[in-house]
């Protein structure tokens, strides 16, 4: 996938040891989907908890289906023009031998095709994050479709596929920072700006429902990551997968460290919250550039990224864009760090020959890098915004306001969370209780002040 590869000049046979080992990591990776489910679940207020967990899973549905029809032909065929791929072997997945190895590799392109499949299904239900509490659910799933048609499917060619224009130019992303966190955290804030604000947004305290549930979810997907990381060099030959598992786990540690610092010094907590934040916003730092830095170079991405991603998750607050679960600010900030600082430390020893500015590569990879991120980020925003204005226009995006006050999971699915019927006895009286830090946030918030309000 990552350029700089080198191919033996023996045709390459298939590995059994290869094969077992991606087929673990596409596991992992699918694994990632309902770790997601759960992260934003949990995240949300108790009515709105089914439908974030719905918004997840249906991508699991729609895609794959999607990627068998032709997205992996988009994706990973013939190159036309830089832009698009497409074979027809690969439409409906028909015309591939059983044992036929993915050109250069010791792997099946059955076995290519369903791991590239995980990535897909996940990109798109990372934006569902940002509309929380206030989007149909037919229309979730039309946009679903149509954005990994018009978006997921031709940027990941641009990015991975050979003939890809930024495959081609030299642009570094291992496992996804610019054609899966750039391009979801973009298209996030493409769709918010059309379908506008909750009902309170900076008003009303939209404080968490479970944070246990939101650290098992971050837990599901640090341990998902290291398939999506690691297995994203397609074999476990020459240690570069070990490097990139390394730095998986060291950039994680370095930005949850940093953000649970800047929360401390910031307003005088250390959150569960925070930490769980912390540590994706480091896992999606070190997506594009693991490959490339040392696990010194792993710290230093994971600690910039976790304090920048802290500190972008107010800006929401000072423009106005209402990203309930801060897709904006983790994603597609930690998206555009951990891509660009490929530019700065990348060692020319791991993935590549590549060198970044601190190991005398001057700027050229900088250069390539910002290429990569300002035409992601621009097309998907772009792209994203226009799908979100068509489904609006045709069958509507969002609830009514009454609905979405009431809850949406009672409207969109005739279910709720959690069924207290059975729990007997009267309602205990309320007491009155300290603020917690997210209430402290939403009022502040409500008064001009920067800071973190969790749906």
């Amino acid at each position: 996938m990552p350029p700089g590869i080198t191919i033996a000049a023996d045709a390459p046979q298939l590995s059994a040891a290869n094969t077992g080992f991606m087929l673990i990591c596409s596991a992992l990776v699918m694994l990632m989907t309902p770790g997601l489910a759960f992260f934003y679940g949990g995240m949300v207020r108790v009515k709105s908890t089914l439908n974030m967990l719905m918004m997840s899973f249906i991508s699991l549905g729609i895609v794959t289906i999607l990627w068998v029809l032709y997205g992996f032909s988009i994706a990973f065929g013939t190159d036309h023009g830089s832009l698009f791929g497409w074979s027809s072997d690969y439409v409906g997945l028909s015309g591939i031998g059983l044992t036929e190895l993915w050109d250069g590799y010791t792997i099946p392109v059955y076995v290519f095709a369903v791991f590239q499949l995980m990535f897909a299904i996940i990109t798109p239900a990372l934006i569902s994050g940002a509309l929380a509490d206030r989007v149909k659910f037919t229309a979730w799933a039309l946009f679903v479709a149509l954005w990994a048609t018009v978006v997921y499917f031709p940027v990941a060619h641009w990015v991975w596929g050979t003939g890809g224009w930024a495959f081609e130019l030299g642009v570094i992303d291992f496992a996804g920072g610019t054609a899966v966190h750039i391009n979801a955290g973009a298209a996030a804030l493409g769709v918010i700006l059309v379908i506008g604000k909750r009902v309170g947004f900076k008003k009303d305290p939209m404080r968490p429902h479970s944070l246990p549930l939101v650290m098992l979810g971050a837990a599901l997907l640090w341990f998902g990551w290291f398939g999506f990381n690691a297995g994203s060099w397609l074999g476990n030959d020459d240690g570069v997968g070990a490097m990139m598992f390394l730095n998986t786990q060291v950039a994680t540690a370095a930005a949850m460290l940093a953000w649970l610092a800047y929360e401390k010094i910031r307003h005088g907590a250390f959150t569960t919250l925070g930490a769980a934040s912390g540590a994706v916003a480091g896992l999606v730092a070190i997506t594009p550039s693991g490959g490339s830095v040392s696990p010194l170079g792993a710290i230093a991405v994971g600690a910039i990224a976790g304090l920048l991603c802290a500190m972008a998750v107010g800006l929401k607050f000072k423009f106005g864009y209402d990203d309930s679960l801060d897709v904006v600010g983790v994603h597609l900030v930690g998206g555009v760090v951990g891509s660009l600082l490929v530019g700065f430390f990348a060692t020319g020893g791991v993935q590549s020959d590549a060198k970044g500015l601190f190991y005398g590569g001057g700027l050229d990879q900088l250069g390539k890098q910002a290429a990569g991120v300002g035409a992601v980020l621009a097309y998907s925003l772009i792209a994203s915004a226009i799908l979100a204005l068509l489904v609006d226009k045709t069958i509507g995006m969002r609830v009514s306001e009454d609905e979405e006050v009431g809850g949406i999971d009672q409207v969109q699915h005739a279910e709720t969370a959690y069924d207290y019927s059975g729990a007997g006895g009267g309602t205990a009286p309320r007491t009155a209780a300290a603020p917690s830090p997210q209430d402290q946030d939403a009022g502040k918030a409500a008064t001009g002040k920067n800071k973190r309000v969790d749906a």
